[in-house]
Formats: structure tokens, C-alpha cells, sequence
């Protein structure tokens, strides 16, 4: 996707949907708690949602096929971050634009600590969008996926999702629409925990135990040797 047909996320229709994401990803999100967000968008201007138990966030825009932002990174290596090093991961349309969007998700899941949360935001590939989307890149519109699809990725990766809903106004407006969850929104989300690992049992070794200590006669003694 070349950067003039990226520009379509700073459009007024789609900065509306941003904002209806925001206001129906937000309740979802208050409990988590924790050091450290990421979040992933394909927007510049985009900002994370505050959350006031979580410390502090990352942000990565995705574009032309690169991270920028807070780190500087290809878009097709691994995240540049340690495993489990987040509470909440959110991708904001990034799945769209990514050529490897599998691989950015079990990324995603790579950094997540167990027991944390990934937030999902993108188009609904069937709503009135879609023919929007086509007019405004001429036909190099981005790649949507469905809820569909997107849950059966996400169960390979050890996640569990909670929960799935349509947002935002059915077709393109510049308004944000008082109530963001609508069942034709032209956009998703979707909230998923990674699951803890299990402890697995150590397995106790027999301790060995002294022989009895025999405080008898030996065989063949007698109890009174002068008799």
C-alpha cells in the first residue's frame, strides 16, 4: 500500500471511525492494569486510549512497510521488543496494511505477558466501506479481514477471545456517532487474553529412609549370659 493511498486513514471519515473504536474499545479496556501498552496504527495521529492502571505506552505506526514512531524498525521482522513485555497490546488497523498480518499477530501474542489483553480494530469487509474505500485508493484498498478469520488466527496462538462487536456509522461520515456500537458498523473490534501458562508439578523424589535399627538379641543370644 503506497503512502498517498495510506493518507485514506487521515481522512475525516476515517478519524470518525477512530474515534467510535476509541469509545467502545475504552470500557473494555479499563481493568487492565499493568507497566506497559503497545499500541500498533496505522494512523500517526492515533492516540491509546487512558487507562488510568496502566503506566505507560509504546506506539509503532505502520507504514510502507515500516515501524516508525517511538522505534524504527522493518515491517516484516519481528517485533523489537522481549517476550512478555506488555500488558495490553493493540493493533488499530494495522493487520490492514501489513504484508504479513499471521505473523504480526503471533508477534503481537509474543509480547504479551500471560493473562494480558490484545485489542483488535479494523474495517468490516462487509459494510458500505468497502466501495468507499475502492473509489478513494482506486482500487489499492487495504486488505480486510473478517471477524471470522481473525478469530480462527487468533485461537492457534494460545489466545482466547472475549469479545467481538460491530462500531462506527454503516457507511463513511465525518461524524462520530453518539452511540459507537452498531450492528452493520463499518468497522470491528475485538478483545482477546492470552492464556496463563500452567505450572507444571514437580515431580518429588522418594526420600530414602535408614534402614530400622534392630535392638534385640542377635540370633542365638541369651538374655543372661551367666545363667
Amino acid at each position: 500500500m503506497s503512502q498517498r493511498d495510506q493518507d485514506i486513514y487521515s481522512s475525516a471519515p476515517l478519524r470518525s471511525l477512530l474515534a467510535e473504536e476509541t469509545a467502545a474499545l475504552t470500557p473494555g479496556l479499563q481493568r487492565c492494569s499493568g507497566l506497559h501498552g503497545l499500541l500498533v496504527s496505522v494512523s500517526r495521529e492515533d492516540a491509546p486510549p487512558v487507562l488510568p492502571l496502566l503506566g505507560n505506552w509504546t506506539r509503532l505506526n505502520l507504514e510502507g512497510g515500516r515501524y516508525t514512531g517511538d522505534l524504527s524498525a522493518r515491517g516484516d521482522e519481528p517485533l523489537p521488543f522481549v517476550d512478555d513485555a506488555f500488558e495490553l497490546v493493540l493493533l488499530r488497523h494495522a493487520l490492514e496494511v501489513s504484508g504479513t498480518p499471521q505473523d504480526l499477530l503471533e508477534e503481537a501474542s509474543r509480547v504479551l505477558v500471560p493473562g494480558g489483553v490484545l485489542a483488535i480494530t479494523g474495517l468490516h469487509p462487509f459494510s458500505a466501506w468497502l466501495p468507499w474505500m475502492m473509489w478513494r485508493t482506486r482500487g489499492r484498498t487495504p486488505t480486510m479481514h473478517s471477524p471470522l478469520l481473525l478469530e480462527r488466527w487468533v485461537r492457534r496462538i494460545e489466545l482466547d477471545i472475549e469479545h467481538v462487536e460491530r462500531v462506527g456509522h454503516l457507511w463513511p461520515s465525518p461524524r462520530v456517532a453518539m452511540d459507537s456500537a452498531h450492528v452493520f458498523g463499518g468497522g470491528y473490534l475485538m478483545l482477546a487474553r492470552k492464556r496463563r501458562r500452567v505450572a507444571t508439578p514437580i515431580r518429588l523424589k522418594p526420600k530414602t529412609m535408614p534402614a530400622p535399627v534392630s535392638v534385640g538379641l542377635a540370633p542365638g543370644a541369651r538374655r543372661n549370659a551367666a545363667s
